[in-house]
């Protein structure tokens, strides 16, 4: 481990790591470090390392740090550590990736952070380029998370996503199969397809997400073509019931994730099944 220096240091010296892809949300999970940060106060130090033009920019502890500044602390616990940008990267995404709630961009731009800055690494400790260090890049990657290569490919390829479409994924409005073939889309071919969704309301499958990519790889599609894909209806979504997260997530609390509210949906149904039979058994004894 690299030379650490633990210090105290106010909340306005720490600095957001430079493209972090792991956001700070304001959920239920959030208000629980915050209560146990009121109680007991930071117990495991924040890492960081110094930066050039002062201050400290995290590499581990975000949410500690935000929660902090929630309740007004002014000295934080910390564990300054001399790091490469490559060796800041690769334990940045180490602390952050096991969160219980992870959205799948957090994952796709963290795993492609870590590829990169291990590619780095390897070209400039042995001298090995092309596709050997890419193979071995994507090995060490896979191995140290517990996943086959093949699905770390996947989770970076919807870094190639447009932004609003990556949103659907988070949203769990579209799935991620689709999503993954979706990304070998052109930009211009994704905003076609994104504005048909938000239009019809629908989603490709699989397969048309299959064939969507080959046509938009040989320049063969139209925006009439989406349109009569999506309002064809398929077999595999007749007689199927959809909520629109935009018109239940004004009922839940903010920061309340996609999963929560169908979590929290089920329950009150449950709820509301056993009270309707039990009107239904009243009814028949009084008939």
């Amino acid at each position: 481990m690299p030379n650490s220096l633990e210090l105290n240091v106010s909340p306005a010296q720490l600095h957001t790591f430079a493209n972090h892809p792991f956001h700070v949300r304001k959920d239920m999970e959030m208000n629980e470090l915050v209560d146990s940060i009121r109680e007991s106060g930071v117990i495991v130090p924040l890492i960081v390392r110094t930066r050039p033009e002062g201050g400290y920019e995290i590499i581990s502890g975000h949410r500690r740090c935000e929660a902090c500044r929630e309740l007004g602390i002014e000295k934080v616990p910390v564990r300054v550590q001399e790091l490469t940008d490559d060796e800041a990267t690769i334990l940045m995404v180490n602390s952050n990736i096991q969160r219980e709630h992870v959205l799948p961009s957090e994952k796709a731009f963290a795993y492609r952070m870590k590829l990169e800055a291990i590619k780095h690494q390897g070209r400039a400790t042995s001298g090995q380029v092309g596709p050997k260090l890419e193979q071995r890049s994507n090995i060490i990657v896979a191995t140290q998370n517990g996943e086959s290569v093949k699905h770390i490919q996947r989770y970076i390829r919807l870094t190639y996503l447009i932004s609003p479409i990556l949103q659907m994924v988070d949203e769990s409005r579209m799935a991620f199969n689709p999503a993954v073939e979706i990304s070998y889309m052109t930009p211009e071919h994704q905003r076609w397809l994104q504005a048909e969704m938000e239009l019809c309301e629908a989603t490709p499958s699989l397969v048309q997400s299959r064939r969507l990519k080959e046509m938009s790889q040989r320049g063969t599609l139209t925006e009439h073509y989406l349109h009569t894909l999506l309002t064809g209806q398929k077999p595999n979504q007749r007689q199927k019931f959809f909520l629109n997260q935009s018109d239940v997530k004004r009922f839940f609390p903010p920061g309340y994730t996609p999963e929560q509210m169908q979590n929290t949906i089920f329950s009150l149904l449950k709820t509301w099944g056993h009270a309707h039979e039990h009107t239904q058994s009243q009814q028949e004894l009084e008939r």
